[in-house]
């Protein structure tokens, strides 16, 4: 299991990041447009995306989003909100780092969090602005449980 659920059982604070990275494939966009139906051709037709000014066809902005939400997960996180300022196109092949920080965090769980995702070239591409509320001591103690598991199954 991951660093990002050892820190969360030992408690979050203000100024904690995480870092994650993932190269986008096709067949991921293929996947997430049966899903969503976000049949965009910018997504399928590489002449409608160059015309409307890309270099090709073009991830789903959302599914580029969504690593925050592998992050999310593994604090068991529970969003209450979330806002997106797509920037830069992501192509398919693109490795995309996003940068999960924490910025605020109150005496009742609740936060907000910044993220930045920038492909491989460092250039940012999404920005995201996040709320929500983080697990308290009896979570942290079922999260604590559900890791001694797994690792117990390996």
């Amino acid at each position: 299991m991951s660093h990002i659920r050892r820190t969360t059982i030992q408690g979050l604070r203000a100024g904690d990041s995480f870092t994650i990275t993932r190269t986008f494939r096709e067949e991921d966009t293929l996947a997430f447009g049966d899903i969503s139906g976000d049949d965009n051709p910018v997504h399928y037709d590489d002449r409608f995306a160059r015309i409307k000014g890309f270099d090709g066809k073009i991830c789903h902005g959302l599914l580029v989003g969504g690593m925050i939400t592998e992050v999310g997960g593994q604090i068991g996180w529970l969003a209450s909100g979330m806002n997106f300022r797509f920037r830069r196109p992501v192509y398919f092949g693109d490795t995309i780092t996003c940068v999960f920080t924490l910025t605020e965090v109150d005496e009742r769980n609740r936060a907000r969090a910044e993220a930045t995702l920038s492909n491989q070239h460092g250039v940012p591409v999404i920005e995201a602005w996040l709320t929500g509320v983080l697990p308290t001591p009896d979570e942290q103690q079922i999260l604590s449980a559900i890791l001694e598991e797994q690792d117990g199954a390996y």
